[in-house]
């Protein structure tokens, strides 16, 4: 949804990446009044800079929610071993 704002954008087409065909820069408020060559220029070094997307991040909250079913499982498959054996 695009609300009553203007704002000045700069698309770089020529991203020299293989996953990116262009990118949008939208211009800070506090910078509208810089020259559209040294704006271009800088959304160029930054559109070069990065060659494939960033991996994501494991964060530890990720890893435990990740490895909470298998402990789980295990837990489940100790508890059944151990009731086979007193059963027994």
């Amino acid at each position: 949804m695009i609300k009553g704002i203007n704002r000045q954008v700069v698309e770089v087409r020529e991203t020299d990446s293989e996953y990116f065909e262009r990118i949008l820069f939208f211009i800070k408020p506090e910078y509208a009044a810089v020259s559209e060559e040294k704006i271009r220029e800088r959304a160029s070094l930054v559109a070069n800079k990065g060659q494939k997307p960033p991996s994501s991040k494991i964060t530890r909250e990720n890893r435990t929610e990740k490895i909470k079913p298998f402990i789980f499982l295990l837990a489940g498959v100790i508890i059944g071993a151990l009731a086979v054996w007193v059963i027994k």
